[in-house]
């Protein structure tokens, strides 16, 4: 049977192999190569390439799907927010216009579903008032365990837009940090080789942030930090190179770490500019960051 599919503006410029993967079946992209080749996809009556890049209303026709549904994968259960869930997430929105969402967030919860959570950012925005009839798109990432600033697209050409900006570093990012110990005032930029492994290779990258301690107290420093690369996990790995772990990181610490302590790292600014408008956002702390500060660093 035939199926005939309209390309929609999300997805103009896309990939049409991730057009495929996402409109009609997420399936291997040789299995997508298998139905061009047996001219079973067509776009706009000519045959195509899983490299063309799909234009918006572009015409799609496919035939022969139905041999290939045992090699569909089998989709994801996704977390169904309750009421209470998306009351609470209104108290989370620091800004939201027609191309993107801003939102403060919480520790503790990944921005999507992982082997280790189900419940996600991702999933606990869609279906909201935010993304009533679209859905949300990832242009960067907080780690589970950081709270702060998020920026979501609601559209693919900001997201595309986003992702660019934040890739040729012209989104400005501040973090806030309690480390343990008492940093040095000459501390001024943190340069490092930081390794990774991939598909068990080794890769080497260059990770480079600035850093200006703010206060210290009782063996604590308090700390502004802004990562010029953007590496996984860059400042809690360089952080701890020079002896000064985050508290409450259980990954990257030379400390004992309380288990129910949260991690202190708040992605507290983010700002840049598109077409001649100055965006500013900024986060609160959460109450577990601020009261530790209090406690800890500015009790008097």
């Amino acid at each position: 049977m035939k199926k005939i599919f309209k390309v929609d503006k999300d997805f103009n410029n896309s990939r049409f192999d991730k057009w495929f993967k996402s409109e009609v079946l997420d399936i291997p992209h040789s299995l997508i190569e298998k139905l061009i080749r047996k001219k079973n996809i067509k776009v706009n009556h000519k045959k195509t390439k899983t490299s063309y890049r799909v234009k918006l209303n572009d015409i799609v026709e496919i035939h022969g799907l139905d041999g290939f549904k045992k090699n569909i994968k089998k989709k994801r259960s996704i977390y169904k927010a309750s009421a209470t869930d998306k009351k609470k997430y209104d108290s989370f929105v620091i800004d939201n216009n027609e191309n993107f969402l801003v939102i403060n967030k919480p520790a503790g919860i990944p921005i999507q579903p992982g082997t280790k959570s189900h419940k996600n950012i991702l999933d606990l925005l869609k279906g909201t008032k935010y993304f009533f009839d679209r859905s949300p798109f990832i242009v960067h990432r907080l780690d589970k365990e950081t709270s702060g600033v998020l920026i979501i697209a609601k559209n693919r050409e900001y997201a595309q837009l986003l992702t660019s900006l934040f890739r040729i570093r012209k989104i400005h990012k501040t973090y806030h940090a309690i480390v343990n110990g008492k940093v040095p005032f000459n501390r001024k930029t943190l340069i490092d080789n930081l390794i990774y492994y991939e598909n068990n290779k080794k890769i080497t990258q260059k990770a480079i942030s600035h850093i200006k301690l703010i206060k210290t107290k009782n063996d604590f420093s308090f700390l502004e930090l802004n990562p010029i690369s953007g590496r996984k996990h860059q400042l809690r790995k360089q952080l701890l190179n020079i002896g000064f772990s985050i508290v409450g990181d259980r990954k990257y610490s030379i400390e004992k770490t309380d288990k129910k302590e949260n991690l202190m790292l708040h992605a507290k600014k983010i700002k840049f500019m598109i077409n001649d408008i100055k965006y500013n956002f900024e986060a609160d702390y959460p109450n577990e960051f601020l009261n530790f500060l209090k406690a800890k660093i500015k009790s008097h």
